[in-house]
């Protein structure tokens, strides 16, 4: 069975164990204070242009949600988020675990508008009992999102816009950030995302890496006392170099986004493959995940060969069902799921 369910059903990248494998016997510094996590860093902030960003290092995406989150809001303050979004569809409600109630908006192919937000802001701005309702602090958007769409430069410029009229933190999940950059039709690049954003994340766990996400915070406001919310929060990683080592590796000489710009290349193929066959999609996407709509006769047939993840069905008679093609995707693979399409 050749697994498309997901991004992060191989370990990681060859580059990144050679790495583990050469470092296993020196030792060093605990808790993300050694010189990988340092080096790293330093990395990271020559792709971004600037040195005026803190960098932290956790294990997960919704470790880094639920963190980043609690450490930006006080107690009555509250999150902006599509309906879709993962802090609201897929984290057992991490979020408000923490005590931080969501306003879910009705996304569009993934996505929220500026205008939405702002209608939501004001919400709270007009309102003549504030003391009563949660005051909404921070927009949490996904890039690329759930369904694998991006914002443009200019959406997200716009959204920057409301954030700074109503004085809202604006945070990007970036667990498939490679995947979003490496789209043909993005616009948009890591030092922009800097720019835009207060925080956002680079991750790794479905990048590449064994596990890791790494955590950018541009605005000041955010960095003081973050390390002590990683450890409060328990993602606080005892051998902290481990991640360090991992976004180094992934950071020297492009590979993070080599991999991940191959994975679209290929995520096209087979968009190319289903359109050939008169397949529909449920949309339209430009990254690796790819969302089509199958019969049952369809998805019987591919899953004899193919692992990949049921949606919810769509009348008549088609189910939207999930491929996701990765940095791990070998050619014969995805040639081997081509031709199983061509022969649907």
């Amino acid at each position: 069975m050749i697994r498309w369910n997901n991004d992060y059903n191989h370990g990681a990248h060859p580059a990144i164990l050679a790495a583990l494998e050469q470092t296993n016997e020196t030792g060093y510094g605990g808790y993300g204070l050694d010189e990988w996590c340092r080096k790293a860093s330093e990395k990271i902030q020559s792709y971004l242009g600037r040195t005026d960003v803190d960098i932290h290092f956790l294990t997960g995406g919704t470790q880094a949600n639920f963190t980043v989150i609690s450490a930006a809001l006080r107690p009555f303050q509250s999150v902006i988020s599509a309906d879709t979004g993962h802090i609201n569809s897929h984290e057992t409600g991490a979020v408000e675990h923490c005590g931080h109630k969501i306003h879910a908006l009705k996304a569009t192919d993934g996505k929220i508008s500026a205008e939405q937000i702002r209608k939501e802001a004001l919400l709270f701005a007009q309102s003549g009992t504030k003391e009563h309702i949660t005051q909404p602090k921070l927009v949490y958007l996904s890039f690329p999102t759930e369904y694998g769409t991006i914002y443009s430069r200019q959406e997200l410029t716009d959204i920057r816009s409301v954030c700074d009229e109503y004085n809202l933190y604006l945070m990007v999940d970036g667990a498939r950030l490679g995947y979003g950059l490496g789209a043909s039709t993005c616009d948009i690049t890591l030092d922009d995302l800097a720019s835009l954003t207060d925080v956002f994340y680079i991750g790794g766990t479905k990048c590449g890496a064994l596990f890791g996400e790494a955590v950018v915070i541009r605005n000041d406001d955010l960095k003081d006392n973050f390390r002590s919310y990683i450890k409060q929060n328990g993602g606080m990683l005892a051998k902290g170099w481990l991640l360090g080592l991992q976004f180094y590796t992934l950071f020297h000489n492009d590979l993070y986004f080599r991999i991940t710009r191959k994975a679209d290349e290929d995520a096209m193929k087979l968009k190319a493959a289903f359109h050939a066959k008169g397949i529909p999609f449920y949309l339209e996407n430009p990254t690796n995940q790819q969302f089509v709509l199958l019969t049952e006769e369809q998805m019987a047939s591919l899953g004899q060969n193919h692992v990949f993840e049921y949606q919810f069905p769509v009348k008549p008679d088609r189910h939207c069902v999930r491929f996701c093609t990765s940095w791990s995707t070998k050619p014969e693979e995805l040639d081997a799921l081509i031709r199983h399409i061509e022969a649907l």
